[in-house]
């Protein structure tokens, strides 16, 4: 790829200091270009890994997330069923290694498992909920031991996905995308309703973890709190049924809490409609720099909402109506359609974002930015999905399904330019 195609477009830099106590350092505000400039998805493909027919290790049911470790091993979480979660390990060359993970109420086994993460010397942590703790198991696989969760309110008790921390040894947790914001307390009772979105810092060392917050994500406007919901639906200690009567449940369209994380152990992350990536550094609680383009929301219009509701009736046909999205079709509008999609990080810290796409769910074009503010340039939305995991020396990964909704992993190294 010609090196001169990403020649960095100059932006200007604007110093201000943005309405917030006495004391707060002020916030580099960077303005990027809104002219897209096109780059090509010049990506060598490294190796591929799913089918149709062949041995076990080769079939994968649904796969959920992949991530990469130090030594560019890909990790499959491959979901077999309900509660049914394995975990498949390949080489660098799509070699396969080895296999681990089975459902069950003992050690090293998933009772309710919601969030994966492989950290750089091979580890793998797993977000168990139905033992309200993280599970840790080795390089090889092989059970280590548990890290239970506080149930102090602001806990990490119900939180969702999760990120590694590239410094080892803990991970970043939270309702990343929209999220509901629950915290559960001691056998179930609900914490007082939340007022932001947070980003917790979890560290993984001792018998239970260790939490920080490290970025208060904004919390759109809630709607009434949603009663009449399923008692025999657990999450951690208390029933779903609990859990929302304390909060409304996020409308349609509204701001996702998208979030990467940068080499150092920095932030960056989009918290409102606007194209606002903020940054915040390591060992900081405050946002230090925003990254804008200029591209606005779009209103919510009447037409807009009729074809979203015609569109989600046609996937509720064809899924034969699960409980979730029933209950989703009652949700209200935002008055807003957020102008970005999704977020993330290379290992070398370039950060990629999608904005939305031709339908408000569906992702569009992605600018790749420094977090510096540099602006890289643009893959158009036919060019490339995004990539589903980022890894050392350029890797990423791409969840892809077939015309018979088979999944297959394909590994690809990225330009440097743009890792």
């Amino acid at each position: 790829m010609n090196a001169s195609r990403f020649a960095p477009i100059h932006c200007s830099v604007l110093m201000a200091v943005l309405a917030a106590p006495a004391g707060l350092r002020a916030q580099e505000i960077v303005e990027v270009t809104g002219r897209d400039q096109l780059i090509e998805p010049d990506f060598e493909e490294v190796f591929r890994v799913g089918v149709l027919e062949g041995e076990t290790w080769e079939m994968f049911a649904q796969v959920t997330q992949v991530a990469f470790d130090a030594a560019g091993n890909l990790f499959v979480f491959d979901e077999l069923g309900s509660n049914e979660v394995r975990v498949l390990v390949f080489d660098p060359t799509g070699g396969f290694l080895r296999e681990f993970g089975r459902s069950g109420e003992g050690p090293g086994e998933f009772n309710l498992p919601v969030g994966f993460a492989v950290l750089r010397d091979g580890t793998t942590v797993v977000r168990d909920l139905g033992h309200r703790a993280y599970q840790l198991f080795d390089a090889t696989g092989q059970y280590l031991r548990m890290v239970h969760t506080s149930d102090a309110p602001g806990g990490v008790a119900s939180s969702r996905a999760i990120h590694s921390d590239p410094r080892g040894g803990a991970v970043f947790a939270g309702g990343f995308g929209a999220s509901i914001g629950l915290h559960g307390g001691d056998g179930g009772a609900p914490a007082a309703p939340p007022t932001s979105r947070p980003v917790t810092w979890v560290g993984l060392e001792g018998e239970i973890v260790e939490t920080d917050t490290v970025v208060d994500g904004w919390l759109p406007p809630r709607g009434e709190p949603v009663k009449g919901m399923a008692e025999n639906i657990r999450i951690g200690g208390g029933s779903l049924a609990d859990a929302f009567e304390q909060v409304g449940y996020p409308a349609r369209f509204e701001p996702p809490l998208l979030v990467g994380v940068l080499p150092d152990g920095g932030i960056v992350h989009s918290d409102s409609s606007a194209y606002a990536l903020k940054i915040t550094p390591s060992g900081s609680r405050e946002v230090t720099r925003i990254i804008r383009r200029p591209f606005e929301p779009e209103p919510v219009t009447p037409a807009i909402e009729r074809d979203y509701e015609e569109r989600l009736a046609t996937r509720v046909e064809s899924t034969r109506t699960s409980t979730s999205i029933r209950f989703a079709v009652e949700r209200p509008f935002y008055h807003e359609i957020p102008v970005l999609h999704d977020l993330s990080t290379t290992w070398e810290g370039r950060i990629w974002v999608q904005r939305r796409g031709e339908h408000p769910e569906r992702g569009g074009p992605i600018d790749v930015v420094t977090p510096d503010g540099e602006y890289v340039g643009t893959y158009s939305a036919e060019a490339t999905a995004m990539p589903d995991a980022f890894g050392p020396d350029g890797l990423a990964a791409f969840i892809e399904l077939d015309e018979f909704d088979v999944a297959s992993v394909v590994v690809r190294r990225l330009p440097t330019e743009v890792r």
